[in-house]
């Protein structure tokens, strides 16, 4: 009988060894599943997605370009990819003088699209301070999305259907980051110049403010490029370095723009101003003159030798910093940078968010969001955003045209 019962207790306890076991990993799984669930509502909430499945017509890179760059001081040679992945690829060229008006065609593969525009062999540093009573669209961080930038400047009339300037005598203002993570740079880069050009004629402005990847492309950095244009380089018989040297058409050119500038009262710049901006006693002008002589020298991660230096840091300089997101920051240390400049407020991107917003009062327009990208598929389907000012008036702009006030 003893037995009997020592068996059956013994029966009694794996049971309850088996209920328990059971008990504890539903827990478990009930919590790794909420926890789930939280994860990705927070990923959504800030704007991250899943990238799915890739388009074949990135490996596409028939006549990409155009590649320029100058053989000495009177001959500037264009180059175009053609061939294809199977067969292979080589570099069309064409040879102008340095002072030709070169006509130029770019080729956008995925939809069969293209544009034309003029490349000019002059080229100029812009102003930096501008005041007028005319409409302003902000975006940033496009990072190399040509028909996410293109479809969203057709949806507010920044150009039509046919990619020709209808914003009149309005400010384009593209705050940074619009290369690198993406297959269409050269493109983007291309889209930017001929606006430029075609907004100049009409008597509005185009703003290319350099932000930190276009520094890091300067700087010969290329950890976040697309492997394509490690391969592009080598057909042209260059190191990728050669891409935006001096010594290329679009590396000259992205040397001439600033980091930062003040349009209408609002200054607009890639990351932001540290609060040691009012221990320096440099205007904006040489503010973009100091950073601008850095372009082609990586600046870390050397210490800060001067009251300046922090300027050029990638933690506090004005491409890089992320103060405003990430610092314990009063209002008072927000607004001694504004003050400085006369500004009523900063806008800037590199710092992700999950859709235009205000932070500080509204002192500081954070417009960084995450783009569509061109060759990927990615859930959910990232929608574009912008920033629109209209005198005192702030606006979040949609991809779909719609806006609302801030």
């Amino acid at each position: 009988m003893a037995s009997y019962y020592s068996a059956l207790c013994n029966e009694y306890d794996v049971d309850d060894m088996r209920n328990r076991i059971i008990r504890y990993l539903k827990h478990i799984s009930v919590t790794v599943f909420f926890l789930i669930i939280a994860a990705v509502i927070f990923g959504l909430n800030i704007g991250a997605s899943l990238s799915y499945a890739e388009d074949s017509q990135r490996m596409n890179w028939h006549n990409d370009g155009p590649y320029l760059f100058y053989e000495n001081d009177s001959t500037v040679v264009v180059n175009y990819i053609e061939g294809n992945n199977n067969k292979g690829f080589y570099a069309e060229k064409k040879k102008y003088s340095t002072n030709s008006i070169i006509p130029a065609k770019s080729y956008f593969n995925l939809d069969s699209t293209s544009f034309d525009f003029t490349i000019y062999p002059k080229i100029e540093t812009p102003k930096v301070v501008y005041n007028d009573d005319n409409k302003i669209i902000a975006i940033s961080d496009i990072e190399s999305s040509y028909k996410a930038f293109r479809d969203f400047l057709i949806a507010y009339k920044v150009i039509d259907q046919n990619l020709n300037w209808i914003f009149k005598q309005g400010h384009l203002v593209l705050v940074g980051d619009f290369v690198d993570r993406g297959f269409s740079t050269t493109q983007v880069l291309w889209f930017i110049y001929k606006l430029e050009q075609e907004a100049k004629s009409k008597g509005g402005t185009v703003h290319f403010i350099i932000g930190n990847h276009e520094l890091k492309n300067l700087h010969g950095d290329y950890a976040s490029s697309s492997p394509k244009y490690k391969f592009i380089s080598s057909i042209l018989g260059k190191n990728q370095f050669d891409l935006y040297s001096k010594n290329s058409v679009l590396g000259k050119w992205l040397a001439s723009k600033n980091t930062i500038e003040l349009i209408n009262g609002i200054l607009f710049t890639h990351g932001g101003l540290h609060p040691k901006i009012a221990n320096t006693n440099m205007s904006l002008l040489e503010i973009n003159q100091f950073i601008r002589a850095h372009y082609y020298r990586a600046n870390y991660p050397k210490a800060n030798k001067t009251i300046n230096d922090f300027l050029i840091s990638s933690k506090e300089g004005i491409c890089w910093y992320r103060g405003y997101f990430k610092d314990d920051l009063s209002q008072i240390d927000v607004e001694v940078g504004l003050d400085k400049f006369n500004a009523k407020a900063i806008v800037v991107g590199h710092t992700l968010q999950s859709k235009v917003t205000t932070l500080f009062n509204k002192k500081v327009i954070a417009i960084d969001v995450k783009h569509p990208k061109d060759y990927h598929k990615n859930w959910p389907t990232p929608k574009s955003e912008g920033l629109l000012i209209d005198g005192d008036l702030f606006f979040r702009l949609f991809d779909n045209g719609k806006k609302e006030e801030l």
